[in-house]
């Protein structure tokens, strides 16, 4: 990959909670327009590594660097203003209002010359709401409000507010949780359809090796807050330490023969 494709790396970044290790020796580029997918088990480190990318947590060492900028001291926010978004497992909505108003209030702030006393529902802005709840096929749900929206629907919601900044780069921790076994794929089909329409690279955290197989151009396994395989889904998914530490699909005679080397 040429430095000119590169849109964000880490460069042996470290992370301690204590005796615990979240990240080790972390060096990982990610080019432009990839759809790179994190999997591991619970506390193997992806989550952390979202969060240093973002600017939630700071490296104990290392940086982050992204449009070939060092951001490792940057905040939330000013990453997500200079193009680094990302989505919750958890979505972050405002319940009491409708789909379209959270959409509003997302576009307005992004906005540099918002002002409380600009008019939240003008023409401009009602229209990229509907553009975006059109976009992700939720325009049935444009005056509803979120407390009474399926999850799958907020999901879908908080990743189209995660996209009115037009980011260079979206994080996506776990899209299909909480969604139903029928509901995963057609979610995944609408995400990466929507995603489509702009130049983004895509990286997010995800359990199900299908969705993973299905939608990932790359895939980085972590164990221990290290990645242990790096490479194209079916690579990944066919390393033994994969297969021993992620997937739990190894063959019974190949961790043995492992532990006796």
């Amino acid at each position: 990959m040429s430095d000119a494709a590169i849109i964000l790396e880490a460069r042996d970044v470290q992370k301690r909670f204590g005796a615990v290790v979240a990240a080790q020796d972390i060096n990982i580029k990610v080019g432009l327009g990839e759809k790179l997918s994190l999997i591991g088990a619970n506390g193997a480190g992806k989550t952390t590594f979202m969060n240093i990318v973002t600017g939630y947590l700071k490296p104990d060492a290392g940086s982050i660097h992204f449009d070939g900028l060092d951001v490792t001291k940057l905040n939330p926010r000013q990453l997500t203003r200079r193009g680094v978004c990302r989505s919750f497992q958890i979505p972050q909505l405002y319940e009491p209002m409708t789909a379209l108003e959270n959409l509003l209030v997302a576009i307005g702030t992004s906005n540099q010359a918002f002002s409380l006393l600009r008019p939240a529902r003008d023409a401009a802005v009602l229209d990229q709401g509907h553009a975006l709840l059109k976009r992700f096929g939720l325009e049935g749900y444009a005056e509803r409000k979120v407390s009474e929206l399926p999850g799958g629907v907020r999901k879908l919601l908080d990743i189209a507010m995660a996209l009115v900044r037009r980011p260079k780069v979206l994080l996506l921790d776990e899209p299909t949780s909480g969604v139903s076994v029928d509901e995963k794929f057609p979610l995944m089909e609408t995400v990466m359809e929507a995603l489509s329409e702009e130049e983004v690279t895509v990286i997010f955290v995800e359990h199900d090796m299908e969705i993973v197989t299905r939608y990932s151009d790359r895939v980085l396994a972590f164990y221990q807050g290290q990645v242990i395989a790096d490479d194209d889904p079916g690579e990944v998914l066919a390393d033994k330490a994969v297969q021993k530490y992620v997937t739990g699909t190894a063959k019974a005679d190949a961790v043995e023969e492992e532990a006796g080397a």
